[in-house]
């Protein structure tokens, strides 16, 4: 890896923000302090006032400025004496005189006060200074080259220098350039620029067929010698499709560590920012430093961000089609032999341009699919190896319990197995450590402070043993893991731990029917045994309504529409929502099939329950009692091989 060291140190110099605040604080106290060198304190009287002043003999020395009158007063010692010494004092208004005694109140003693009004054009000044005696004398203007040169030169420019500094490192921040503004058209792939990823194939498990496709690919790298004598062209790019968590970056980290080349790893998000250009700028400059170090693998991530189809006008985006424009003139004109390859991953491929997709740039889509049961026992073992795990763990039965899980979740039910141990103060990992952290990432954390009634913990124990009777009922097999009335911090007031009877990749009609009536068994339960309906069944609700949908909409398994597909899926590795592609009136034709099909359900399950119901009593209770019960405890007790008697 090289050496980025420097980067990625604090700088020590002080922020632009520091910088400026300490500048405006020293222009401010350095005014201040220019303030308190002028010695006395100066007041702003009106015109008006200071002709009232001069006729009560209070002015001692007045200077004439060019826009104002500096008046000088008489000391209050010798304003006292004068007045004791006339034989009549001038009239002056008495609240004048309060107006000057409360703007002279904060007067030091020993101060002489000094006023100034503004300089107007009376050409009686004259004679009224001389009238009172009053000493005057106009103003010799000197200029204080050094404090003009500091405050109306130095100052501003340093102000300048500094704001710059300071806007240059937040758009540079902004722009996540090392360089900062004057580099925002650089590409940020050097800073994760790799020469040793530490990854290879064995430390990818559960995508084999996706290991296979890239193998070629590793092997162009390594010996482009006999692909070129054959005339075969390296493929210029591949595709990493599928749901969030199933290890894309991983593969492709692994390719580079295979073939042992440099990998360029950035997100497609890198290459998008505010000014127009500066994206088109990035991958010229990437592909640059890409033929620089060739062989080498370009790795974007979320190309979606920069890739998306250019057909919608409505959300157009001339910064982002300038780039992706740019990306397709760069993957068309560098040449494949040099050993320059593509890699790119989305979760979502419906969106991408279909100029990016065509032969000649990424070559191949390659599906990196949630991992099967032998793929999850794979995944189990190698982050395994990674912790102490005792020898009496059994990771296939973890895997079998956990469908539908990627490789970060199954990585993630590792690690907190581990961290239960720590807590257990284990010094190795025990399977109830995983199965512990199963059910923390399936339904979260025991909430240990939300106490239940007796009466909702019982009606909870009923509605999760419906699930798991009308389960057993149905199929006559083990069908639970374990069933709990524990809360959890997913919102669950209880759950049953299913696990599969094998791993199915299609399902029947007949096993979805029996699906939806163990959903809608929870809430068949509550009827039969209290006459009541809950809030509890609300996921169980929105659980079944979804199958039922899916089985009129998009499976054809609906005597009324047949095999006609109604809803498509869109974002199908992301929340796979169904879009409605018929008319209003076709569409609710369809809702009221869905609610045929889970009324029908609903009314098995009640007729289920009813048949059962001395097994759903005795059951229910025990789970009263105990709150948690393995599947093991529930087969024993429905067949009979254990007893437990009723007490209600």
């Amino acid at each position: 890896m090289n050496d980025n060291k420097k980067d990625k140190l604090p700088s020590k110099w002080p922020s632009g923000m520091t910088i400026a605040l300490v500048a405006v604080a020293v222009v401010f106290f350095l005014n201040l302090f220019m303030t308190s060198m002028t010695g006395n304190s100066i007041e702003r009287v009106t015109y008006d006032e200071f002709v009232a002043l001069l006729a009560d003999g209070r002015v001692e020395e007045v200077e004439v400025q060019s826009d104002r009158i500096m008046i000088t007063l008489l000391p209050e010692e010798v304003l006292e004496y004068k007045y004791q010494a006339a034989e009549d004092v001038p009239p002056v208004p008495v609240s004048f005189f309060d107006l000057m005694t409360q703007r002279l109140q904060g007067q030091q003693e020993d101060e002489q006060a000094v006023l100034y009004t503004g300089r107007m054009p009376d050409p009686q000044l004259r004679e009224m200074l001389d009238y009172y005696g009053v000493i005057y004398s106009a103003a010799i203007v000197t200029t204080n080259w050094l404090q003009v040169i500091f405050f109306q030169i130095i100052l501003p420019i340093l102000f300048l220098v500094i704001m710059f500094t300071f806007l240059r490192r937040m758009v540079g921040g902004m722009m996540g350039g090392r360089g900062g503004f004057m580099s925002i058209g650089q590409s940020n792939a050097k800073v994760y620029m790799e020469k040793k990823t530490g990854v290879t194939f064995e430390d990818v498990a559960g995508q084999e067929e996706a290991k296979e496709s890239l193998t070629e690919i590793v092997d162009f790298l390594h010996n482009p010698d006999k692909y070129v004598e054959i005339g075969a062209v390296q493929p210029k790019g591949a595709l990493l499709v599928g749901p969030p968590g199933t290890g894309k970056t991983l593969l492709a980290k692994a390719v580079a560590g295979e073939a042992n080349v440099v990998f360029f790893s950035l997100s497609g998000s890198d290459f998008v920012e505010m000014f127009v250009g500066v994206g088109a700028s990035r991958v010229r400059d990437l592909f640059k430093q890409a033929s620089q170090q060739s062989p080498c693998i370009i790795f974007i991530d979320e190309i979606d961000a920069i890739g998306k189809s250019r057909d919608n006008q409505m959300n157009s985006n001339d910064e982002r089609e300038q780039t992706l424009n740019q990306l397709l003139a760069e993957m068309d004109g560098f040449d494949s032999s040099k050993g320059v390859v593509i890699l790119g991953a989305t979760n979502r491929p419906e969106t991408l341009d279909k100029a990016l997709l065509r032969p000649g740039r990424f070559d191949r889509r390659i599906n990196v699919e949630l991992p099967d049961l032998k793929g999850r026992v794979d995944i189990l073992h190698v982050h395994a190896k990674k912790v102490k795990m005792s020898d009496s763990v059994d990771l296939k039965r973890i895997a079998a319990i956990t469908p539908g899980a990627a490789g970060a979740d199954l990585a993630n039910m590792i690690n907190e197995a581990a961290l239960n141990a720590v807590r257990m103060k284990r010094k190795e990992v025990q399977q109830e450590d995983l199965m512990e952290a199963v059910e923390v990432v399936i339904a979260g954390k025991e909430k240990k402070d939300r106490i239940m009634s007796e009466k909702e913990k019982r009606i909870v124990a009923y509605h999760e043993i419906g699930h798991a009777l009308a389960r057993v009922v149905q199929k006559d097999d083990k069908p639970v893991e374990k069933i709990t009335i524990i809360p959890r911090t997913k919102g669950t007031l209880g759950y049953v731990l299913a696990a599969p009877e094998e791993e199915k990749f299609m399902h029947s009609k007949e096993e979805m029917l029996m699906e939806i009536i163990a959903s809608l068994a929870g809430r068949a339960a509550e009827e039969v045994q209290f006459n009541t309906q809950t809030t509890g069944a609300a996921n169980d609700i929105e659980k079944a309504t979804r199958m039922a949908r899916s089985m009129v909409s998009m499976y054809g398994m609906s005597e009324k529409f047949g095999m006609m597909g109604l809803e498509s899926i869109q974002n199908r590795y992301l929340d796979g929502r169904a879009v409605l592609q018929v008319s209003d009136q076709t569409g609710s034709a369809l809702d009221d099939e869905v609610k045929k099909i889970l009324h029908e359900c609903y009314q098995k399950a009640i007729n289920l329950l009813k048949e059962n119901e001395h097994k759903l009593r005795e059951l229910a209770e025990y789970l009263f009692t105990k709150e948690t019960i393995t599947g093991d405890e529930f087969m024993k007790l429905y067949k009979g091989e254990s007893s437990w008697s009723v007490t209600v």
